[in-house]
């Protein structure tokens, strides 16, 4: 069968010439030499990320990283100190969303049948300097690690992390409301300064195991997808995906659960029944892991590479 006429370019910029229906196992690792970690998403405050920590324990599963979704700015100080301090206690990496967006302000497109790509954009110069505030407010409370999905806005902070106005340490996690759809974006977002990227909900692991040829960064892998997000369910993918993404960060979110961003305490008894359940689903997933024969080692609390909070940065 005749090939695509303009595939052998993608050769000249060592990229895949196609997605890899092939599923060629990754030999690339965590620093430790693992294949994977256990992400919990929408973990909105301390509440829930005591939550967290408490099923972790009772459930034996091995969560590395929480993600947050509302933004660092509808966290108080002492908030952000709490959660700064329960993870640095656990050796666990927290990261939270820098907003605001343009879903969240005045635009219009956002809001059109056309914009939803459009919605996790900074929506002008004032979200980009509120967006890099969020940024420097964590980063001032012991927090390493932020969620971002505007382009310019990672752009930027790779730059300030370069020129010492941020902490060396502080990473950079591309959100799954930054669509990477491709090995070619995901070269780009590595190129800028990203740390780890969530890829896309609705990837098939030809299309993952794509990405992961071009860039040697760990990739977020919805394991499970909230309904906003697609509400796929995944878990009979994981030992595969495992094998061809790593290394990767698995994530368990939830479906047929309310959208609670932007969350608070008027949600609190909601979010935090909604984050133990997300733990609870990792178990599922680690147990399906280990019937079908793909239980291995995981990383240890605070493993190089994990951006866990500096507890005395924001006393």
């Amino acid at each position: 069968m005749a090939g695509n006429p303009a595939s052998h370019l993608l050769d000249n910029l060592q990229l895949p010439r196609r997605d890899l229906g092939e599923l060629p196992a990754s030999a690339k690792r965590f620093p430790d030499g693992v294949r994977y970690r256990v992400e919990i998403p929408s973990t909105e405050g301390p509440r829930c990320l005591a939550a967290v920590l408490e099923e972790a324990d009772r459930l034996d599963v091995p969560v590395r990283r929480i993600s947050q979704g509302s933004g660092v700015f509808l966290l108080t100080d002492d908030e952000l100190d709490e959660m700064a301090e329960q993870a640095d206690t656990a050796g666990v990496e927290v990261s939270l969303f820098a907003r605001p967006c343009a879903g969240w302000g005045t635009s219009a497109t956002a809001r059109s049948a056309a914009g939803g790509g459009f919605a996790a954009t900074a929506h002008g110069q004032d979200q980009v300097a509120a967006v890099l505030d969020d940024i420097l407010r964590a980063a001032d409370h012991g927090i390493r690690s932020v969620l971002i999905s505007d382009l310019g806005v990672l752009a930027s902070f790779g730059k300030l992390r370069a020129a010492g106005d941020l902490p060396s340490d502080m990473q950079a996690k591309i959100s799954v409301m930054l669509p990477i759809t491709n090995a070619a974006t995901a070269r780009v977002l590595e190129d800028l300064g990203a740390n780890t990227l969530n890829v896309a909900t609705d990837l098939s692991l030809a299309q993952i195991a794509a990405i992961r040829a071009a860039v040697d960064i760990p990739l977020d892998v919805y394991v499970e997808a909230p309904d906003n997000l697609g509400g796929f369910v995944r878990h009979h993918e994981l030992p595969q995906l495992i094998e061809v993404a790593a290394p990767v960060y698995v994530k368990f979110g939830l479906r047929n659960a309310p959208d609670v961003y932007p969350a608070g305490t008027h949600l609190e008894a909601t979010t935090v029944a909604l984050t133990r359940e997300r733990v609870r689903r990792a178990r599922l997933g680690l147990d399906l892991l280990a019937r079908w024969g793909g239980e291995e080692p995981t990383s240890k609390p605070r493993a190089t590479g994990l951006a866990v909070p500096v507890r005395s940065a924001g006393k």
